[in-house]
Order: C-alpha cells, then structure tokens, then sequence
C-alpha cells in the first residue's frame, strides 16, 4: 500500500472517545441519553482502536532501528495501549451482563484519564509526523514515482 493506513483510521477512535468523554461529563446534567451515548462511543472507539494500533504497528516495523523516531514512536505505542485500556475499562465497568448502566465515579474518571492519554497519544504522533517526518513521502520519492509512471515525452523530428 502506497499511503499508509493508520493515519486514514486514527480519526475514528479519537472522534468517538473525545465525544464519549464530553457525553460523560454531560450526563451529569442530560442524564440517560448522554451516558447511552457515551457507552455506544466508548464501544466504536474500542473496537475501531484495534484496527487503528494494528495498522500503527505496521508503520512502526518500518522505522529503521538506528532512528530517533523508533523512541518516540514505542512511547506512541505505550499511550495509545494506555488509552485504549483505560477507554475499555470504563467501558467494562458500565456493563452488568449485557446491559449497559450509568457510569459510576471509577468509570468517569477513567474516561477522563483516557482523555488526557489520548491527548498525549496524539501529541506524540504529531512529533512523529512534524518532527521526524515518519509516513512522509520526500519530493524526491514523489519526482522518482512520477518519473517512472510518466515518462519525458520525446521531441518527434519530422
């Protein structure tokens, strides 16, 4: 694959755990309908995350091992398991069977922390792509790629 697949699929967890955390905290005042909500999210951002750090790790093996980026990019690693478990385990403790119930204090508060990490975990993918240029393709990738799919025209001499 030319473009890599994590970037495409980040977008989803973060969307669904930012708005299941702002739910949360909603449903302090909107009861019910906010804490539903939430669970829904929580659920999406979970499984959508599995797809999104498998396709990380992908990326990940293609960092040469001598690469500064390789340190930060184990530390993106780390954090997005840290908010994905932390996101889960709220998840899990708002479950009795299969009914979904409000969250109690211990289930906000991992949603919140799961905020925090999740906004650490974006900070440092940033550093990857912005700092050290991780999943960017250079101008002179992109000038030898278009060079072989779109070769010179030649002058015809009549």
């Amino acid at each position: 694959m030319k473009h890599p697949l994590h970037p495409a699929l980040v977008h989803f967890p973060i969307a669904c755990w930012t708005l299941a955390t702002l739910a949360d905290i909603g449903s302090r005042w909107w009861g019910e309908p906010a804490w539903r909500s939430a669970g829904g999210l929580l659920l999406i951002g979970a499984v959508s995350a599995l797809a999104t750090m498998a396709a990380g790790f992908v990326e990940l093996m293609k960092i040469p091992n001598d690469s500064p980026a390789l340190r930060v990019a184990n530390r993106h690693l780390l954090m997005a398991l840290i908010t994905w478990s932390g996101y889960t385990a709220s998840l899990m403790l708002r479950l009795h069977g299969k009914t979904l119930h409000a969250p109690d204090t211990l289930a906000l508060a991992l949603s919140i922390a799961g905020f925090l990490a999740l906004c650490a975990t974006g900070w440092l993918g940033g550093t990857l792509v912005y700092t050290h240029g991780v999943g960017v393709r250079h101008r002179d990738e992109d000038d030898a790629a278009n060079s072989r799919r779109f070769p010179q025209a030649r002058p015809k001499h009549g």
